[in-house]
């Protein structure tokens, strides 16, 4: 190395007798040597931001107002009112297809329930559970018996406060029992012991190992522990049916004729309108006393939907004329989906943000819809059960070849060769016929059935998904065992 090169370095390290760092302010030094040093998300962090709060286009946000669901909302707080008198509200369904505001609606609905009952001071509960998380009867008595166990056990330490405050009081001044329910202190002596053993009885149901009907025993006990009116909400309800059959919803709907203090109200809320025809014809009398349908929105409700939470998601001017028009659009094809939409509307401002943009426009909703439209099918391709995925992956591999208008028979001779080269049953020609058209049912291919004169009818099939993000989630499936290696013997067979 030269000299030229080294003496700057020489320079940095000797200090000269007479020469003072009094006058350098080695602060400043280092702030200079960190604004030179850009981290990994100082670019990300230099654009201005886009959203005002991204939060109220989620699916969890529960927005103040509902637009265009005021008759059902009115409907439900006209059959739940009855809650805030004192009695027992009719049980409800709630019907409709995903993103129509179901849950948006009954929970907007129980929240005002609440506050209501504790303005008037009358004890009312509302209690929500996602059956499709929550699935199995065990659970569900689990996670409810826990809550209000939870709760009883605050109103326990709430009582015993107030009963030892007025223990205090009476010692001081012995009429201060005038006005209550105590004829003398032994009465509130009695009463903190009563409650004080009732919270050491007061044990947590654990997430399994207990027998049903303890979980139902220790449920019951827990709800009917102090007056009051519970509203049971179950959201996706048929998956807990689908799942467990209807004895939950059989036990829930009997609690009221043996219960001495409470009373309960039942919610469910479901995407299945028919989910109801596999349930007991008791238990479907008693659960369907009110139905509540609630029909799909159409593209100007939706512009609507966008609208109202744009303006709080978004800074002002963040959005172009088109994109709240356009998101609109896209949800009102697939059924008239508000949640459709809200993510598109979301995902289109996170990928302004990422190309750093001045705000959102067209180019980035078509953008989110590709995305949207990707995650989506990656996640249908992931959950297929294996044979399906056997089914699809002999599709890709007819198109990768350039075969064209493929019929079932092509694709039935490669699936029969996967199955045996990873160990996998063969299922009939009929069967994987069916798969096929369980696939195009899914939107994965499409499947026309077409004549062939005197040979008769076959379907031909094509991918309607990008091949090869289709095919990277196959890959990835560990229980497709070697089919990677069966790839070579696909290709033989055309080359041949």
């Amino acid at each position: 190395m030269s000299d030229e090169n080294t003496q700057p370095a020489d320079d940095a390290v000797e200090v000269s007798p007479d020469r003072s760092f009094d006058n350098v302010d080695l602060d400043d030094v280092i702030l200079d040597d960190e604004e030179d040093d850009q981290g990994l998300f100082d670019d990300l962090l230099s654009g201005e931001p886009i959203f005002e709060n991204k939060e109220v286009l989620r699916p969890s946000y529960t927005p103040h107002e509902l637009p265009h669901r005021k008759d059902q909302i009115n409907n439900m707080a006209t059959i739940l009112v009855a809650a805030l008198r004192g009695e027992t509200p009719s049980n409800i369904l709630i019907y409709g297809k995903t993103g129509t505001g179901k849950t948006a609606s009954a929970k907007f609905v129980s929240k005002e329930l609440e506050s209501t009952s504790q303005k008037y001071d009358v004890p009312c509960n509302v209690e929500y559970i996602n059956c499709e998380v929550t699935d199995t009867q065990y659970r569900v008595l689990a996670q409810l018996a826990n809550k209000f166990i939870e709760s009883n056990r605050e109103f326990v330490d709430d009582r015993v406060d107030e009963l030892a405050t007025l223990q205090e009081e009476a010692a001081a001044d012995p009429t201060r029992l005038a006005d209550t329910e105590f004829d003398a202190p032994e009465g509130v002596d009695e009463r903190i012991e009563t409650l004080e053993s009732d919270r050491e009885e007061m044990e947590s149901v654990p997430m399994t190992g207990w027998p049903t009907d303890r979980v139902y025993s220790t449920f019951f006990d827990a709800v009917d522990y102090e007056e009051r009116v519970v509203v049971i909400m179950l959201d996706e309800i048929d998956k807990l049916v689908e799942k467990s059959g209807d004895d939950t919803l059989y036990n829930l709907s009997r609690m009221n004729s043996e219960l001495d203090n409470s009373r309960v109200s039942i919610i469910g809320i479901s995407n299945d309108l028919k989910f109801t025809d596999f349930l007991d014809p008791r238990v479907k009398s008693s659960l369907g006393e009110e139905e509540i349908v609630f029909p799909p929105y159409d593209a100007n409700q939706l512009r609507d939907i966008l609208q109202h939470r744009a303006d709080v998601a978004f800074k002002a001017d963040a959005l172009s004329d088109d994109v709240i028009p356009l998101c609109a659009a896209f949800a009102a094809q697939e059924h008239g989906d508000a949640r459709r939409a809200l993510d598109l509307l979301r995902t289109a401002g996170e990928l302004a943000e990422r190309d750093q943009a001045e705000g959102v426009n067209e180019k980035h909703v078509r953008k989110a819809q590709e995305k949207i439209e990707l995650d989506r099918v990656v996640e249908v391709v992931r959950t297929l059960p294996t044979q399906s995925k056997l089914v699809l992956f002999s599709i890709i591999s007819l198109e990768k070849n350039g075969v064209h208008n493929i019929n079932t028979g092509e694709v039935y001779n490669i699936y029969k060769r996967l199955c045996e080269e990873i160990d996998a049953d063969v299922l009939t020609q009929r069967r994987v016929t069916d798969l096929i058209s369980e696939l195009d049912m899914l939107g994965i291919v499409n499947a026309v059935v077409v004549s062939k004169g005197r040979y008769g009818r076959t379907k031909e099939i094509s991918l309607s998904v990008p091949i090869d993000e289709t095919e990277a989630v196959l890959m990835s499936d560990s229980r497709l065992g070697d089919i990677e290696n069966v790839q070579p013997f696909v290709q033989a067979r055309f080359d041949n």
